[in-house]
């Protein structure tokens, strides 16, 4: 009886583990960015420079590895990028909603600016989906990079995202300019907890 019972044990066990790993492993829906900056938005363009925009969902805690990452892009472009984190505020709900661990991070982050996204607006605008999606626009406002810059849900590291814009900041041929990106739904209030690290 206890073999028995551990046996069921050790299946539901490695049932998890590989469903875990497949998990984070799975990117968000590949949308398409505006080939040039929207005229309607809201966020500054930075005429001289580099301007990244990331979408964060307030929730998610994969956006804790986005948020990281893009500490270490801000310090590895040193001023030659702009950078907005826009979280999603949806009207119905409080502003204390998004008021979490997320958003004080990306204030933390030297260079950053936070803006809250009424309704998800800009990141309609913007095509994203999914919280840690981030744009990268030239001073022209063409589209230079649209992804994640994490490689894997909830996991920093050395990725092709972050790689291609140090690059890209440095006036280096960039080897993409997209890359997956991983986190909750940008859309939905609730982020589903099963499977994140």
């Amino acid at each position: 009886m206890t073999l028995a019972a551990f046996a069921v044990w050790l299946l539901a066990m490695t049932a998890a583990a590989v469903w875990m790993t497949r998990y984070t492993g799975i990117p968000g829906p590949a949308e398409n960015a505006p080939e040039h900056w929207p005229a309607q938005s809201t966020i500054g363009l930075n005429r001289t420079n580099f301007t990244l925009v990331m979408f964060a969902h307030p929730h998610c805690p994969c956006t804790q590895a986005s948020l990281g990452e893009l500490e270490r892009l801000m310090a590895r472009t040193q001023g030659r990028m702009s950078a907005y984190v826009l979280f999603l505020q949806p009207a119905r709900l409080p502003a204390s909603w998004a008021e979490t661990s997320l958003r004080r991070q990306a204030t933390a982050i030297p260079g950053v600016e936070v803006q809250m996204d009424a309704d998800g607006t800009e990141a309609r605008r913007f095509g994203a989906t999914t919280s840690g999606d981030a744009v990268v626009y030239a001073a022209d406002g063409s589209l230079q990079f649209h992804g994640g810059i994490t490689i894997s849900r909830g996991h920093e590291g050395d990725n092709t995202g972050l790689s291609a814009l140090v690059a890209l900041s440095r006036g280096q041929p960039l080897e993409t300019t997209q890359a997956s990106v991983f986190g909750c739904s940008l859309f939905e209030t609730q982020c589903r907890k099963t499977g994140h690290p």
